[in-house]
């Protein structure tokens, strides 16, 4: 054993002791790289597991082209082995070419120029679709390469295309909504959350007169009229405030008419309230219109005859009317208490107003089963205890309702008899009359005769009582005629009345001598009357009052000859007594004595009288002949009236009379016979002048109008009974108390006969002890 020096241990100790201490410097060193290193290594594990869980896969493009996907990349594009190239992989991934190309130039703008890469594929065969970026790769061992993330956008670019799609639904929507609410009909409007108008359209902008939608939100203009616009914002304000739609009836002034709107206000979430206006003017005129028409139908039925009562689907009296509480005998008080149509038929019966039954219990119960009757409507006929007859007719409604109908139809009970007794007078008042009388149907069977149409025909009663056509009836006829064929006329006649409706007549001849008038006269009904009446006597004497009147018309004729022979024969010695005496006036035949000259004077005027005679009968005559012509020039009436005055003033002033004139500026002109018109007008001033008394008074009047010309003469004489005044106009007349020339009765016709010869008429008023006025009208004539 060697044995060590003191100072060979103490050097190998203190030796040991330094390698003990760089052991353990050296363990301190390796635990810490050590741990370094774990931190590391479980850097990369979280860095390759964030990397595999990462959305974006890698790709390195090297400078040569090479390139290095990651294996989720490859497995993402549907590649088993890894492609060398960015060509191959757009080959075998289905990349299309565009894509593919854009790839290429991408990745070399990026190692030229060191540009990012930013761009989206579309691999088709994969359907897949990933954005690209990258740029340069940060590593020394790879220079001059590219580093590229995949990021899987197949899902995010679904939902972008849906996105997409529902933006650009949403949109047209939108654009529908706007173009449908700025065409809309009524006004519409958006107000903001202070509910200051914000958006308005077209309606709304028409109804309050603006120039556009700007200018309306500008100036603030409301539909409803208020300070401030107030009472528009109160129905926004309530929608916000109850968080419901508000929605008021306002009346609004539109186009200047005054219109009544319901207005809505619908509450936003974000304060704002959008609104419209519908115009319910026509539908409010509807509703008065309808409670109008219910008005009148409920004042209608109280005027109708009818008694109408309305039961509801729990048989209580729902309306009734007038009539049908008439009907009924039942009070008001009772009827409207609505009560059930079994307590009704039990008050009706107090009062005797249903019909006496046996089992009144059973034949309520079955009134009460009308409700639910089959039947469209039930009738009945209720003949009361005091012998009144109503007609009852029950209606189900479809509501399970009843409608009852009351008819008292006492009074066409009573008729109908009563047309039953006249029936069968009139059949005996047929039979006992002069005329033969028949009626024919619209289809001209025979539907009623008397006996004389029988005995007058000689046809049997029986056959008639067939009803034959009138065909069958004309053969019959025909044999009691002196000419058959004249009864084809009957025939004929029978067809015109029925089924022309025109009336007509004629007259046929029989055998034995008799002569029948015969008519046929449409009747209402659609039927036609013919009447047959022996008018042989009346034949007999029409035919003597015809040679009687042929015989008075001749002799007419040969007293007109006469008295125009007899005109112009007296014409002649008058014309040669005037012509001498005019000598002898003149003093052809010597020098007359004052005594003689006057006698001569007495000749020529009584001469001239009995010349007007004899010219006013011959006119007289003339226009009874209607042989008078008329000329035709222009006339000034008041220089006519004042012409004629003035001829006859002398006359009047003779006897103490005194003649006034009234000349209207109305007078005008007319166009007619000045010859005829003045002696017209002579004649009645000639009469008032004869008529009047001394000192009387004549007053004649021109005037007139637009269409005629009026001239009136009336004088303050005795006038003329009312006994005479209807025949003061006819030839010759004497009227009592007549002097002078007027005493023959010639003016007042002859004047009437000249004014009417040129359209116009005389009027005459008169009355006995005030005078007469005599009235002349004219017309103007073209």
């Amino acid at each position: 054993m060697v044995e060590l020096t003191p100072t060979v241990s103490a050097a190998i100790i203190v030796i040991a002791a330094l390698w003990i201490g760089v052991a353990a410097i050296l363990l301190v060193i390796a635990g810490r790289r050590i741990s370094r290193a774990n931190r590391v290594l479980g850097s990369a594990r979280s860095l390759v597991k964030l990397l595999g869980a990462a959305p974006a896969r890698p790709l390195l493009v090297e400078a040569d082209g090479r390139i290095e996907p990651d294996q989720a990349l490859l497995h993402d594009l549907g590649l088993g082995a890894a492609p060398t190239s960015l060509a191959a992989l757009a080959t075998e991934s289905g990349l299309s070419e565009e894509d593919a190309a854009k790839l290429e130039q991408a990745v070399d703008a990026a190692l030229l120029s060191g540009d990012p890469v930013d761009l989206q594929l579309t691999f088709h065969d994969a359907s897949r679709v990933f954005e690209v970026r990258g740029g340069m790769a940060d590593d020394p061992d790879h220079e001059r390469s590219v580093l590229l993330w995949f990021f899987d956008a197949t899902r995010a670019e679904e939902q972008r295309q849906r996105l997409s799609r529902r933006l650009g639904q949403t949109e047209n929507a939108l654009d529908s909504l706007t173009q449908l609410i700025e065409n809309a009909p009524f006004p519409m409007w958006y107000r903001g959350p202070d509910l200051s108008l914000g958006l308005v359209n077209a309606a709304f902008v028409a109804a309050v007169e603006g120039n556009d939608a700007a200018d309306v939100i500008k100036r603030g203009s409301e539909l409803i009229e208020g300070t401030g616009g107030q009472d528009a914002k109160v129905g926004a304000s309530k929608a916000i405030e109850q968080g419901k739609p508000y929605s008021r009836t306002q009346p609004a002034t539109i186009g200047g008419e005054r219109r009544m709107l319901k207005l809505v206000d619908v509450p936003l979430q974000d304060g704002a309230v959008a609104g419209f206006a519908i115009d319910i003017q026509d539908l409010e005129d509807a509703r008065v219109e309808l409670a109008r028409h219910i008005q009148s139908q409920r004042e209608l039925a109280d005027r109708m005859t009818a008694g109408t009562a309305q039961f509801d689907v729990e048989r209580r009296l729902d309306f009734y009317n007038q009539p049908f509480a008439i009907m009924t005998q039942l009070e008001p008080e009772l009827l409207d208490e609505r009560p059930r149509l079994e307590r009704l038929l039990e008050a009706m019966r107090e009062k005797g107003r249903v019909p006496e039954t046996r089992d009144f219990p059973e034949w309520k119960n079955q009134r009460r089963d009308w409700f639910t009757s089959a039947e469209e409507a039930i009738e009945e006929d209720w003949i009361l205890a005091n012998g009144d007859h109503l007609r009852v007719v029950g209606q189900p409604l479809p509501d399970g309702g009843l409608r009852l109908i009351l008819e008292d139809r006492t009074e066409q009970v009573r008729l109908a008899s009563a047309r039953d007794t006249l029936l069968r007078v009139r059949s005996a008042t047929f039979d006992n009359l002069f005329e033969a009388i028949a009626v024919f149907a619209s289809d001209g069977r025979l539907y009623l005769w008397n006996r004389r149409f029988c005995e007058t025909w000689g046809l049997d009663e029986s056959w008639l009582s067939e009803h034959p056509r009138v065909d069958e009836l004309v053969p019959a006829m025909a044999r009691a005629l002196v000419n058959p064929t004249d009864a084809a006329q009957l025939r004929e006649l029978v067809r015109s009345a029925t089924s022309g409706r025109k009336e007509g007549q004629g007259e046929i001849s029989f055998n034995d001598g008799r002569h029948f008038a015969f008519a046929a006269v449409p009747l209402p009904d659609g039927n036609a009357l013919f009447t047959m009446v022996d008018v042989t006597d009346s034949n007999r004497i029409q035919a003597a009052l015809r040679e009687r009147a042929q015989a008075l018309e001749e002799t007419d004729k040969v007293k007109t000859n006469f008295v125009e022979n007899m005109s112009y024969e007296l014409r002649t010695p008058l014309t040669s007594i005037g012509g001498f005496a005019e000598m002898l006036s003149e003093g052809y035949a010597g020098r007359l004595e004052p005594s003689a000259k006057e006698y001569v004077e007495a000749i020529i005027e009584s001469v001239g009288r009995l010349s007007r005679l004899i010219d006013n009968v011959l006119d007289l005559t003339r226009t009874e002949g209607g042989a008078l012509e008329l000329e035709r020039e222009r006339i000034d009436v008041a220089g006519l009236v004042k012409s004629v005055s003035g001829n006859l003033s002398r006359r009047a002033e003779e006897k103490g009379q005194k003649v006034e004139l009234e000349l209207g500026e109305d007078a005008g002109v007319l166009m007619g016979d000045a010859k005829r018109l003045r002696e017209a007008i002579e004649h009645v001033l000639r009469n008032a002048i004869d008529y009047s008394d001394p000192d009387g008074a004549i007053t004649v009047n021109a005037g007139g109008n637009d269409e005629h010309a009026i001239i009136t003469i009336s004088d303050t004489g005795p006038g003329i009974s009312e006994e005479e005044l209807p025949r003061v106009f006819d030839r010759f007349h004497k009227t009592e108390g007549r002097r002078g020339e007027s005493a023959l009765g010639l003016g007042l016709p002859l004047t009437r006969q000249f004014v009417e010869a040129h359209g116009g008429r005389v009027e005459l008023a008169s009355s006995k002890g005030k005078g007469t006025a005599v009235t002349i009208v004219l017309p103007r004539g073209q």
